[in-house]
């Protein structure tokens, strides 16, 4: 047997490459395993997120997420933020309809962290732990807090005083239409929002303005 520093006589056959060929087979290579990522990075933003009931995540149905991204993109100007706080299946819908516009997730799943820079943390326990640049900064503000409580609505609110500029919709259940007026003004409108599951309590959609004018309730 051969030791490792011994060649044999084959080895002057075996073509030898430039260093320009070696240089443009490297580059070969890096464009091809950049290509890769990027198609490994799309895959993954693909990939669908599960409902987690011990987070109490119910996602909208197709066409009820797909009502709200519409609605708050017409209600934002075009380049005007929207900001979507524990409603995700509305900021993908978004983000499938709209990719240029400026959105935002407010979740406390850090599953979403996928979306990178769109993604933020978000503990309804802690309404105002959020970026100081985000204040009164968003067009719209699109929330749906995941418990029908007291503690949650009212520190939900809190969150969307804090991000709001202009319009609200808050989808929630019908038991919490007194505290939805009381804390942040709002009426129900006719719009239904179902979900993709059926759930034992009756949602309603509320908002700060006239969305009946512009959102069909069917």
């Amino acid at each position: 047997m051969l030791g490792s520093n011994c060649a044999s006589e084959d080895d002057d056959d075996i073509p030898q490459l430039s260093a320009e060929s070696l240089s443009a087979l490297k580059e070969f290579y890096a464009e091809q395993e950049a290509v890769r990522a990027q198609e490994e990075q799309q895959s993954g933003d693909r990939t669908e997120v599960t409902e987690n009931w011990q987070l109490s995540q119910f996602w909208y149905d197709d066409k009820t997420a797909e009502t709200l991204a519409i609605e708050a993109k017409r209600a934002a100007s075009p380049n005007g933020r929207i900001a979507c706080v524990s409603c995700p299946t509305v900021y993908t819908k978004l983000k499938e309809l709209a990719p240029e516009s400026q959105h935002i997730l407010l979740e406390f799943d850090r599953r979403f962290e996928k979306f990178g820079a769109d993604y933020i943390f978000y503990d309804y326990k802690e309404p105002l732990r959020l970026p100081a640049e985000l204040k009164n900064s968003c067009e719209v503000v699109l929330a749906d807090p995941p418990f029908l409580s007291e503690e949650c609505l009212t520190n939900t609110a809190l969150t969307i005083r804090f991000l709001s500029r202009n319009k609200i919709i808050l989808c929630t259940g019908a038991v919490m239409e007194d505290l939805a007026q009381r804390l942040l003004g709002l009426v129900p409108v006719s719009f239904e929002p179902r979900h993709a599951r059926c759930l034992g309590n009756e949602f309603k959609c509320y908002a700060n303005y006239n969305m009946d004018e512009f959102v069909n309730p069917s």
